[in-house]
């Protein structure tokens, strides 16, 4: 009942290649650009997940501003929130009981030296010793800062991998000493390579203790940017904990209950959720561009078979004088209609396909392409051919077969 129909819909396309090609141009670029879209998205969204919100295991930050999306956000916090405090930090440090560990970290851009050479834009940062088992950094030789260099603010650096190979690139760079911004340390150990973001290099820093780094920048934090590490038990513990750190943080800061915070809590979700409802966004204009392309390619299919009707119109005569029935002429057409959106729609996946390669190989965002995408694309191609050619189709079945049999062309 199917076998027929769509062999001869293959046949006409086989023998029709130019005509084929424009019929099928809308079905196959809507197509294509679908699933083009989802998987640069979805390539995108675990490029998001693995390299930037990744704070660390089941790690969250307290700190001066949330994300903020709008200007008049962004003016009323610089009014009402506060900086964070070394005296936050031991509060939350001494006071919370469900995490698992609580860290305190800071950052600032700076100048390494080593003899002549000189490194710039360099992410100078203050950690106390237990970031180590909280954040991305691991350690390749030589170790991390302990707590032992925090209590004696010892000028000691945990490097990463750029710095030591610019600046050691023929030596061990352990128990040498390097200066930043103008004061020496000497370095103790080196992280393994970490990569890129978006082109920008994760393996310029320069990892002090956190003590060290406010002597040299600003006693207790004033003035300085300072992020609360928290790290929860585990995933199930991650909303209780964040709950545990925002209610002494408020009480911390004298808020009513119905004052908003005054400081922010970032997490990974976080991150994500702003990062996908800004793809959601692109992605509710594409689904907008794809339906025109489809609605397009419908049309010319539509007309394609329209003029097949008449092209065949002796032949459904024919059919129906040997005792075809409406339904059959039905079916032949609407199952020719469907082929051919189908094989549309094939070609669309296969130039999807090409091109999801083309920007996992020459770009950092791993995109790929998701089964269900192509699933739905396939579906969504041959319902168009349905919808489309279910009037060429009603059209054919309802010719009177003598006066189609007179038809001449």
């Amino acid at each position: 009942m199917f076998r027929d129909p769509a062999f001869e819909a293959l046949s006409a396309l086989r023998a029709h290649k130019l005509r084929s090609a424009l019929t099928l141009l809308g079905v196959t670029l809507s197509v294509s650009v679908l699933i083009l879209v989802v998987s640069i998205i979805t390539g995108a969204n675990l490029y998001i997940e693995h390299r930037v919100a990744n704070l660390g295991s089941n790690v969250f930050l307290v700190i001066r501003f949330p994300i903020i999306t709008n200007q008049q956000d962004l003016l009323k916090a610089m009014r009402r929130n506060r900086y964070i405090t070394w005296e936050d930090f031991e509060a939350l440090r001494d006071g919370m009981r469900l995490p698992r560990a609580v860290g305190l970290e800071t950052r600032t851009d700076g100048k390494v030296r080593l003899g002549t050479q000189a490194l710039d834009d360099i992410n100078i940062r203050g950690v106390t010793a237990n970031i180590a088992d909280m954040d991305v950094e691991e350690v390749e030789t030589g170790r991390y800062i302990t707590d032992a260099d925090n209590e004696g603010r010892g000028e000691v650096a945990f490097i990463g991998q750029q710095i030591a190979g610019k600046l050691f690139p023929t030596v061990d760079p352990i128990g040498k000493t390097i200066y930043v911004d103008g004061r020496g340390f000497l370095v103790v150990g080196v992280a393994k390579p970490i990569g890129t973001v978006f082109g920008q290099s994760q393996d310029n820093f320069v990892y002090i203790p956190i003590r060290t780094f406010l002597k040299r920048y600003g006693e207790h934090g004033q003035g300085l940017d300072l992020a609360i590490n928290i790290q929860a038990r585990g995933p199930q513990w991650m909303q209780e904990t964040e709950d545990e750190a925002r209610t002494m943080m408020r009480g911390r800061h004298h808020l009513d209950p119905l004052s908003d915070d005054n400081f922010g809590i970032l997490a990974s979700d976080t991150i994500m959720g702003l990062w996908k409802n800004l793809t959601g966004a692109i992605a509710a204009t594409m689904v907008g561009v794809v339906s025109v392309f489809l609605v397009i390619g419908g049309v010319v299919i539509m007309n394609v078979m329209l003029a097949s009707v008449t092209e065949r119109t002796r032949e459904i005569g024919v059919r129906k004088s040997l005792g075809a029935r409406r339904r059959d002429i039905l079916m032949q057409f609407l199952v020719e209609s469907a082929v051919m959106a189908a094989v549309g729609g094939a070609i669309g996946i296969a130039i999807a396909y090409l091109l999801s390669t083309l920007v996992r190989v020459l770009t950092p965002v791993p995109s790929q392409v998701p089964i269900g995408a192509v699933i739905l694309s396939l579906a969504i191609s041959t319902i168009v051919g349905l919808f489309f050619g279910l009037y060429p189709a009603h059209r054919a079945s309802k010719l009177d077969p003598i006066e189609a049999l007179r038809f001449e062309t």
